[in-house]
């Protein structure tokens, strides 16, 4: 940890850009933790941002203080720290047994000049300065530019400031996931319904553009029409490793993309059971990261019965919510039992609905299943979902 703390010592300072903490080893309690540095009352500081189940706490603390406080975090919650600042960045690793290693990266004078420049424009050491956005205001982004969210010149159009909002907010849950897919291989991601595909060009652009990762992405949807325009969108903005096709969830098999490995799945608003399709070929293929925002669970609610629950199931309205709730705790703990760390998660979705439930499964580094009661729950409730039957549960 010594090395760490020198260079904490040495980047710790206005050219910081920010320090993120994550990988961590107790999701149920605090999943990641960013440092900036801000202006308060003429007084450098820097500011810390915990996430701790749903809810985020700040702190500001001074270069010493914040300087311990990272380290105890590296010691006891996180097994990654990143440090980015105008001149270079830094990434610790701590590995199982304790053991840290660290690898740094000098810019050369160029990009330290346009990080700087970019950093001047981005970071406002002012307090109350705006919120950070991972894809940033001020900073033209093609496929915004076309969704009418953004002008030419990268300003965010005030009508559509929730959906760059809601862009944005998906994006952090890619952030928080990055350390655990393949940093020198390609990462190979599949988009099962992916409609407009908003989210899927965002991810391309958030890891390829401004990550520098090798990604592939496909992604897949039933209407030809919509298929025709994104892969006209995607051949305008020259994303070579993105691609769309028309097919079915359940009977897509990636052979024609080459899918021999896939790192990630995301299927957000997969409609009823094509969701369960999605989930079981992620688990079957050893996906590293699963991303699922479900809709329309309407098998449950029509088998779901329980005596002990007549009180709640005779109202058709608060049968209908229960009936999700249970299918997608069937998901999360099914998940749970192939081998994966599931959070659920509140996302607002592009449609402007109420808050949707987002299902982040992270696969256990050993594959190691987790026992849960989820077949006594189902038996009790007399429900034997697609999922169930798909993954034989």
């Amino acid at each position: 940890m010594q090395q760490l703390k020198e260079i904490l010592e040495e980047m710790l300072g206005e050219q910081l850009y920010q320090i993120v903490m994550s990988n961590s080893r107790n999701r149920e309690q605090i999943t990641k933790v960013k440092v900036r540095p801000v202006m308060v009352k003429d007084k450098l500081v820097f500011q810390e941002t915990a996430y701790i189940r749903t809810q985020v706490f700040h702190k500001n603390c001074g270069k010493e203080e914040m300087i311990c406080r990272i380290m105890e975090y590296m010691e006891k919650d996180f097994r990654q720290c990143e440090i980015e600042t105008t001149k270079g960045r830094a990434t610790a690793l701590v590995s199982k047994k304790g053991r840290v290693s660290v690898k740094r990266k000098e810019f050369g004078e160029k990009t330290v000049e346009k990080q700087m420049v970019n950093r001047a424009e981005a970071v406002n050491l002012s307090h109350n300065r705006m919120k950070r956005y991972l894809l940033e205001e001020g900073r033209p982004v093609p496929f915004l530019i076309d969704l009418g969210v953004q002008t030419k010149d990268g300003k965010i159009v005030k009508a559509r400031y929730d959906k760059f909002k809601q862009i944005n907010r998906f994006l952090e849950f890619i952030e928080d996931i990055l350390p655990t897919l393949p940093k020198e291989d390609e990462i190979h991601i599949i988009d099962f319904g992916c409609g407009k595909s908003y989210l899927t060009f965002a991810i391309y652009y958030y890891m390829k553009e401004l990550q520098g990762l090798k990604v592939k992405i496909t992604g897949l949807d039933l209407k030809a029409d919509v298929i025709d325009k994104c892969n006209g969108l995607a051949e305008k903005y020259g994303y070579e490793n993105l691609r769309f096709r028309q097919g079915d969830i359940g009977t897509y098999a990636g052979e024609e993309d080459g899918e021999n490995r896939v790192d990630m799945v995301v299927t957000l608003h997969a409609c009823d059971t094509a969701t369960d399709y999605a989930l079981a070929k992620a688990v079957n293929w050893g996906a590293k990261v699963i991303l699922s925002v479900p809709c329309c669970q309407h098998e449950v609610n029509s088998q779901i019965k329980a005596e002990e629950l007549k009180p709640l199931l005779k109202y058709g309205l608060l049968k209908e919510r229960a009936a999700a709730l249970v299918t997608d705790a069937i998901r999360a703990n099914l998940l749970e039992e192939s081998g994966y760390d599931v959070q659920i998660l509140e996302f607002i979705d592009m449609e402007h609905t109420p808050k949707n439930i987002l299902i982040r499964a992270v696969r256990r580094e050993n594959g190691e299943a987790k026992e849960t009661s989820v077949k006594e729950m189902t038996e009790l409730l007399h429900v034997d979902t697609t999922l169930q039957k798909l993954m034989k549960k």
